[in-house]
């Protein structure tokens, strides 16, 4: 449904990178059915078009002892939201930012080392933002599901 702009090889093969970021050029071939060379030539044209972003490690802070994820949710005037989101995406706590649906709102997670530092990124930053009309912040427990990028 959505790898219907790829042709059938694509499609194979981002499946396969899916499953795996980091399987070789020659297991995706022999899976595949061409060479390890016609494999990169592919995964390449499928970077450069934008299909395929990136290849990262996710790293889970709940695992990590005492870090603390929250999700904020942020109302702002109209005139100061690029302001806002500019000085959101300096700061190294705020690990994702999404323009939603309503009025300018915001959707920002944040990971902390610990209570205390989210609570100091909270009143330096967080309150210190221009043009607030209202902030929620709903702290992560556990994590059930999370799926990053497109699942097939």
């Amino acid at each position: 449904m959505y790898l219907d702009g790829l042709d059938g090889l694509d499609q194979k093969i981002v499946r396969l990178l899916i499953e795996n970021a980091r399987i070789s050029y020659s297991d995706i071939g022999e899976k595949v059915g061409i060479s390890r060379v016609a494999v990169k030539t592919r995964i390449q044209a499928l970077e450069q078009r934008g299909i395929i972003e990136e290849y990262t490690t996710v790293i889970n802070p709940q695992k990590i002892s005492g870090a603390v994820s929250c999700y904020f949710e942020i109302e702002t005037t109209p005139r100061c939201l690029a302001e806002v989101t500019d000085i959101l995406h300096q700061n190294d706590t705020v690990t994702q930012i999404y323009r939603v649906t309503g009025k300018d709102k915001l959707h920002v997670h944040a990971v902390a080392a610990s209570a205390e530092e989210m609570e100091v990124f909270l009143h330096t930053v967080i309150d210190a933002l221009p043009g607030v009309v209202s902030c929620s912040c709903n702290m992560i427990l556990s994590r059930i599901k999370d799926i990053k990028g497109l699942r097939l």
